[in-house]
């Protein structure tokens, strides 16, 4: 009976050691077109959302140790194709005017920050009236995409 469970911890042993040597890109490309909206808005954009959301992830020590350094990367990416606070100012205004949807769509319903991070970032965990700010932050960013003529109403 031993037997069995002996050559599966040695086989699991062995993947994990194999997946050590996975690449996993962790880079951090140039920022762009950085937005920076400043004040408490950057604030909370900086402790929640940028790790993610903009090329300058601070990547921490686990970001070094598979299985869970393909997840966190692929979470990164993922989190810069949605949306890139770094790139944000080079995008089309209809493409800048549905990342701020987005945003709104996300704080709403509760989906952002993902709750796999905040378990491990205390600090980006959204308070109610920090999740009402982002949201009116991004309102007015439509609305003043939409009063520079760059995208229709709603």
């Amino acid at each position: 009976m031993k037997k069995p469970v002996t050559k599966a911890a040695i086989a699991v042993a062995v993947l994990l050691v194999v997946l050590q040597f996975v690449p996993v890109d962790r880079s951090n490309p140039p920022v762009t077109a950085a937005l920076t909206p400043g004040g408490e808005v950057e604030d909370v954009l900086r402790a929640a959302c940028m790790d993610c959301h903009s090329n300058e992830t601070v990547w921490p020590w686990y970001s070094r140790v598979a299985p869970v350094s393909i997840w966190v990367a692929r979470h990164v990416e993922e989190g810069r194709e949605h949306f890139n606070l770094s790139t944000y100012g080079a995008a089309e205004a209809r493409r800048q005017d549905h990342m701020m949807e987005e945003v709104i769509e996300v704080l709403e319903s509760g989906e952002m920050p993902l709750r796999s991070y905040t378990l491990g970032h205390p600090e980006a965990r959204l308070t109610d009236v920090q999740r009402e700010l982002l949201m009116e932050w991004a309102r007015g960013e439509r609305l003043r995409l939409q009063a520079e003529g760059a995208v229709g109403g709603d």
